[in-house]
């Protein structure tokens, strides 16, 4: 599947916002990515589950890891997928937040990563925080992260920034203009922030405080 039929798929979705959000990152932005409109749609889902599947065929993968919540989605299904296409059992799992700001592995999760190679999903990443956190904590318990992908790289991440796994990728890449809150012109218009999508809400509460 080319880039142009990614965006086509996740604009038949509803996945484009226009507006005032506030990322994951803190950061401020005009347009968000609302890759949770993907996952009503099963089909579509898998579709591209699929494809990131087939990026990471011949890499021997045993197990995939995404971060809680919409990542461990992607987890399932592209193990599925690596499962039909490489005639064997490839475990998905997921990381839950650790309540901290970082991620673990629970539900004896750490032990079916131990010792094995693990590819890390998730469905957006503006910074890369998010996937190198998971990355950590694969490799915190003896999992061998042999790669990381994403299906859209918001903000230009390179491998680097993810924790350095051999190889890092994406379905899309889009360059979205985004702001931190001293610099947002949204905020100095008096634009209301989405509390519906994004951490908009988070946002909102704290300026509250």
């Amino acid at each position: 599947m080319t880039e142009s039929k990614v965006l086509d798929l996740l604009q038949k979705v509803g996945a484009f916002r226009s507006g005032h959000f506030v990322f994951t990152s803190g950061r401020h932005s005009d347009s968000y990515v609302n890759k949770d409109a993907l996952y009503p749609y099963t089909h579509d889902t898998s579709r591209l589950c699929k494809v990131m599947a087939e990026r990471f065929a011949d890499k021997d993968v045993e197990v995939v890891v995404g971060p809680t919540m919409g990542a461990a989605i992607l987890a399932q299904l592209v193990a599925f997928h690596l499962t039909e296409l490489m005639g064997r059992e490839v475990y998905g799992v997921y990381a839950d937040k650790d309540g901290q700001g970082g991620f673990i592995l629970r539900r004896g999760y750490d032990e079916i990563v131990k010792g094995k190679k693990v590819l890390v999903v998730e469905d957006l990443t503006t910074t890369g925080g998010s996937i190198k956190k998971v990355v950590d904590v694969v490799r915190k318990a003896g999992g061998n992260v042999i790669g990381a992908i994403a299906i859209v790289n918001r903000g230009g991440v390179k491998k680097e920034a993810v924790g350095d796994p051999p190889v890092f990728t994406s379905l899309v890449n889009l360059e979205l203009d985004s702001w931190d809150e001293g610099e947002c012109e949204l905020c100095k218009k008096g634009i209301p922030v989405n509390t519906e999508i994004g951490h908009g809400r988070e946002f909102v509460a704290q300026q509250k405080k």
